[in-house]
């Protein structure tokens, strides 16, 4: 039962829900381009457990081969919510929606949720998988572990064509993880 902090509503998340909406498949049988679906359709990654967890939007990442590991790499501002759960946890996941959702994710990208309830706003329904909170509206599901995280600094940059003045002036650097992807679900 989570109980959620900023609203005092209690949620019934089952992982029942979960194993009866989602089948697991191999990362090999996935066919996708990552371009348009993290760049333009968006994701939410949700860092932390049945009982207290965060989500948040982002549109910047990789997915790929590194280590000898099929790896996603997600950047997430120390400032964010989400960056706390996630940066204290082994596990997080990666979820992907469809375009009737797009409210429901610009929402979870534009609020925080240490101010609003992010499930109650959006009508989005927590579920568990494998130690993880993901939603039942998704429509695929990254499992994914912490293997590697690193702070972007301006010092890094190698180019003058104003990516930190652009991306950098107002708000922190990105801390950058990259993480094994453990389990892949895709809606039933």
């Amino acid at each position: 039962m989570y109980k959620s902090v900023n609203s005092g509503i209690d949620i019934n998340i089952n992982k029942e829900d979960f194993t009866l909406a989602f089948k697991k498949i191999s990362l090999s049988e996935l066919s996708f381009n990552p371009f348009e679906k993290i760049g333009k359709e968006w994701l939410l990654l949700t860092g932390g457990n049945a009982e207290n967890f965060n989500t948040m939007t982002a549109s910047w990442g990789q997915l790929g081969v590194l280590w000898n590991k099929s790896v996603l790499t997600c950047y997430i501002r120390p400032n964010r919510y989400t960056y706390e759960f996630i940066d204290n946890g082994e596990y997080f996941t990666a979820s992907f929606f469809g375009e009737q959702y797009r409210n429901a994710l610009a929402f979870c990208g534009s609020h925080s949720g240490r101010d609003c309830d992010k499930v109650k706003e959006t009508g989005l329904t927590p579920v568990e998988t494998d130690g993880c909170m993901t939603f039942e509206e998704a429509e695929l599901v990254l499992v994914c572990r912490k293997l590697y995280k690193y702070d972007m600094q301006e010092s890094g940059f190698t180019t003058d064509d104003g990516i930190p003045e652009q991306f950098f002036s107002k708000d922190p650097y990105h801390r950058a993880y990259i993480s094994e992807i453990t389990a892949v679900y895709v809606k039933e």
